[in-house]
């Protein structure tokens, strides 16, 4: 059956309600679909992309807090520790938000509500304003963290599923992005201005926040079939698998988002560098690191998302062990090699757990007995209920960081003490992905597939599935 005509089916009502989608129609996605969807992805990563920005602001304005601030790099590091927090928080709710809003109509006002913690801002950055003010300024930067969440969560519902993985990546790619974007800028901002015109870089930002809102309510749409899944949401908290790849999304992005506060920090109160000369290195980590996020998650479509991601463990605990190393002999050249690679497999990372996510639990509807369809529309459905809370978790991954980075100065004054504690958790990732992703049933005689399916073992083994294909 073909079904309404696609003009019938993507009907909009007031408020620019489409009624009716169905991206699986082939006919309907060539006609009308495809064009609306990629529309809304070009917005939505407008809005997400100054979302990142705004969330990782301080980690740009703490350079601009010279001593005459008052301010410790204790207390700089909790600062950012506060914003990558309450940005983590805000990424549950987020999730909701656009069933209960509305695509559209929650990126217009998610975009709007980014100038509440750019303007806060433009009032309290100079000296002698009291700490206590600049904790509550770094507060209200947390709403640009929940913006990834509901960016995700409503670009899902406009693709089919053989277009998910390049729309998602996209949309996360061109987010993260951000974080680079506003370092880029404010190194402009200090070689040109000088660091005492922080107000500069919220002049510059601030009316990009209303062009993204303006555009959103202009051009995108709400989707009347998206509605929340309460059943699927409770479902997949009682899931283990939700929390363990939660945790291992805490070493990836939430190894991203920490590093990015923290890089600058890092550079001005190890190395002693200036302002100036911090920026102008801090902006290549989260740059590399969010460029190749879809390299990881092809890697995984080709070889197994369990693999890549063990593979980046690895490599991220070696070059820990490199800036470890460079940490202790105070050689700059090393340290920047180390923490650089360091981006680099976090982006990676991000992109294979990511697409891990979703082969999980396909895996897990076969090993119920499901096929085709109905295993399909499993994984679809927990999956999608999950990336919302494992996001949301794995940004806390951030404030770890920024936490271990201000206890470790406050204590050493250096960040080598922290940087050991991240080797360790890095080696537990390794064993948690190998332990129950990789460590399969391919012992003795009995052969073990990589595709999410039980097979035979000898006798007296215990089956279990392999996860080696998600």
């Amino acid at each position: 059956m073909t079904g309404p005509a696609p003009a019938a089916r993507a009907r909009t009502a007031s408020g620019r309600w489409i009624e009716e989608w169905d991206p699986e129609d082939e006919r309907f996605w060539a006609e009308k679909g495809e064009r609306i969807a990629r529309r809304n992805l070009a917005f939505s990563i407008l809005s997400e992309h100054i979302g990142f920005s705004i969330w990782t602001l301080w980690s740009v304005l703490v350079l601009f807090m010279g001593p005459e601030y008052g301010i410790d790099a204790a207390g700089k590091f909790f600062l950012v520790s506060v914003a990558t927090l309450v940005g983590a928080i805000a990424r549950v709710p987020y999730t909701f938000a656009v069933a209960r809003f509305g695509g559209r109509n929650w990126t217009v006002v998610s975009a709007a509500l980014l100038l509440l913690p750019t303007a806060a801002a433009w009032v309290v950055m100079e000296p002698g304003t009291s700490y206590t003010t600049f904790l509550l300024v770094a507060v209200l930067t947390g709403v640009g963290g929940g913006n990834f969440a509901s960016s995700m969560t409503n670009i899902n519902s406009f693709f089919p599923l053989r277009k998910k993985g390049w729309a998602l990546g996209l949309n996360a790619g061109g987010g993260n992005i951000g974080v680079p974007v506003i370092q880029l800028a404010g190194l402009l901002v200090i070689a040109t201005a000088g660091d005492g015109s922080p107000r500069v870089l919220l002049a510059v930002y601030a009316p990009l926040i209303v062009v993204a809102a303006v555009l959103a309510w202009r051009y995108m749409d709400n989707l009347v079939t998206v509605t929340n899944d309460t059943g699927a949401a409770v479902e997949s908290v009682r899931d283990g698998h939700t929390w363990i790849m939660s945790f291992l999304y805490i070493g990836t992005f939430g190894s991203f988002i920490g590093y990015s506060f923290a890089f600058g920090l890092v550079l001005q109160n190890q190395f002693d560098r200036t302002p100036l000369q911090a920026a102008s290195i801090t902006f290549l980590g989260p740059l590399l690191g969010s460029l190749i996020r879809p390299v990881g998650g092809a890697l995984a479509d080709r070889y197994g998302g369990a693999r890549i991601t063990l593979y980046t463990f690895l490599g991220m605990a070696a070059a820990t062990g490199v800036v470890i190393l460079a940490s202790q002999r105070a050689s700059l050249p090393v340290f920047l090699v180390g923490f650089i690679a360091l981006f680099v497999l976090t982006g990676l990372g991000n992109g294979s757990t990511y697409k891990m996510i979703p082969g999980i639990y396909h895996a897990k509807a076969q090993a119920l007995g499901l096929r085709g369809e109905e295993a399909a529309a499993y994984g679809r459905r927990l999956s999608g209920a999950a990336i919302g809370l494992i996001g949301a978790v794995g940004a806390l991954g951030g404030l770890g960081i920024n936490l271990a980075f201000r206890q470790s100065f406050l204590t050493s004054g250096t960040g080598t003490a922290a940087f050991v504690t991240f080797l360790a958790f890095y080696v537990l990732c390794c064993l948690v992905t190998w332990a129950v992703y990789l460590r399969g049933i391919r012992t003795g005689t009995g052969s073990g597939g990589g595709t999410g399916e039980t097979s035979g073992a000898s006798a007296g083994q215990r089956q279990q599935p392999a996860y080696a294909g998600v």
